[in-house]
Order: C-alpha cells, then structure tokens, then sequence
C-alpha cells in the first residue's frame, strides 16, 4: 500500500529518486510488484513536472496497466483519472484502488486503444507511461486520440526510447539484446515531428530524461532486492548500452483550438 512502512533501509535508499520527491512517499514493494516495466510513478512524476495538473480535472490514463499511476495521479495531483487498460481486467484495478483509497476518484476501464468508450472532448488532460509506444507511432493514431481531450487541453507521455533515431542497423553492442518490437523506440526529435506534422498539437516539451537508462536499471535491481518480477536479459542490455542509446523520451503537447489544417 502506498505511504506505509515496510522496506528495509537499503530498499528505500534505492527507490528515493534525486529530483522526484512525491514518489518516495510511496512504499518499494507496492510501486515495483505493480509496475509493468520501468518503475512506473517515478515516469509519472517525470512527465507532471513538465504538465499543469489541477484538482477536479478528468484525466485519462492511457495504457494504465495496473493503475498505480492513476492511484498517484489522484492522491498527488487531485485529479479524477480514468484509469484505462487492455492487458489488465478493470475488476483486478478496482481492488487495487480500492485498496488505496482512491475509488472516488480513479475509475478502472477495459479497453483497446483504437476503440475507447469516451465522449469527444471528455477529458482536460491525457498522459501515457511506457504504453503510447505500442499504438501511438501510426502516422493517423493522434487523429483519433486526440478527439477525447479538449481543444487547449494537454497531451503527454513518457516512453522507452533512443537518443537519435536508430536506421537499418542496430548498434552492435545491442545485437545481442536486441527484440523486433524495439522498433517502436525512437527519439525525442522523432516524437515531436511525429506530433507536430499533424497540425492538431502545440508541442511544448520533447526531451530526453537525464539518466534515465540509470532508473530503468535501478527498478531492475529493486525488482531482484524485493524477489519480484524482474528481467535480467534487460539488465545486461542497459548495463551494456550505459546510455549511449537508450533511454526515456518526455513529450508534452498542448491541442490547439483549431486545428493547424482543414479536415
């Protein structure tokens, strides 16, 4: 449960993040069980530094897996989040949140990417952590998207990605590593074209997380130390790389009033 006791002193030191205090508030155990990949509430606080989250605001959380960061984007922010999910059931989200206080607040939804239950224009803000990658570099995918925020509202993720765009050949120190779905990685610079050539989005941040490779690792380490899920072929890539290629893009994008083209 998140604000309780229970790790041991070298587990808390590891999960205290420079420059991301809300997450410490966080029990280890809770955040790492729970994430899907790279340590999902420190992405989350990333990504809201560079975001203007207000009480009352509805807010989608899109590819939410098991719904920690909506719990925190709730009890930090005082947002109403809809939590929403393919891999993981809405019923096993609900406990978590009820677990955690937060069903007033944070409502648990199953649903593909490409067909959501919401009103155009429903939401004040999206955000997406280590998910948009899996659906959100089809050229025509923001179209879409972007229909359920409303005009001035804010759109932002934080991906997996690569410093600079990664052509035929894979780096060689990566071969060994390497899966095919890693083509959805890419920079931050690709992002925001990706973005901005759609002319329905301001881009307002398109950066490259400082160290990030380090924290993708260290939920690695934490994950051994807890004797949870952990991956250590992941491990081995990111020690390998020592960022030279990998990494987290932060992008934030604000949906402009009207759209830059004409239908």
């Amino acid at each position: 449960m998140p604000g309780e006791e229970g790790a041991g002193d070298e587990i808390a030191a590891l999960f205290t993040v420079d420059g991301l205090p809300r997450s410490a508030g966080y029990e280890p155990r809770w955040a790492i069980e729970n994430s899907m990949g790279p340590s999902v509430l420190w992405l989350t606080e990333y990504l809201c530094q560079a975001m203007d989250l207000r009480p009352g605001m509805r807010v989608l959380d899109m590819g939410c897996g098991r719904a920690i960061s909506s719990i925190f984007l709730a009890r930090e922010f005082g947002a109403q989040v809809w939590a929403t999910d393919l891999w993981v059931a809405a019923a096993e989200n609900q406990a978590r949140i009820e677990a955690a206080g937060m069903s007033d607040r944070v409502f648990p939804i199953h649903a593909e990417a490409h067909a959501l239950p919401f009103a155009d224009a429903f939401f004040d803000a999206a955000v997406s952590m280590d998910a948009y990658h899996y659906f959100g570099t089809d050229d025509l995918y923001l179209g879409y998207y972007g229909r359920f925020i409303k005009p001035g509202g804010e759109l932002g993720i934080a991906v997996p990605g690569v410093r600079e765009e990664i052509g035929r050949h894979v780096p060689e120190h990566l071969l060994p590593f390497w899966h095919w779905d890693f083509c959805s990685f890419h920079s931050p610079e690709w992002w925001r074209v990706h973005w901005e050539k759609t002319g329905l989005v301001n881009v307002t941040t398109a950066g490259w997380m400082p160290d990030g490779w380090k924290l993708w690792l260290r939920r690695e380490e934490l994950a051994a130390h807890l004797g949870t899920r952990t991956s250590p072929e992941e491990a081995a890539m990111l020690r390998e790389d020592a960022g030279r290629s990998l990494g987290f893009t932060r992008l934030v994008g604000r949906k402009r009033e009207t759209p830059r083209y004409p239908d």
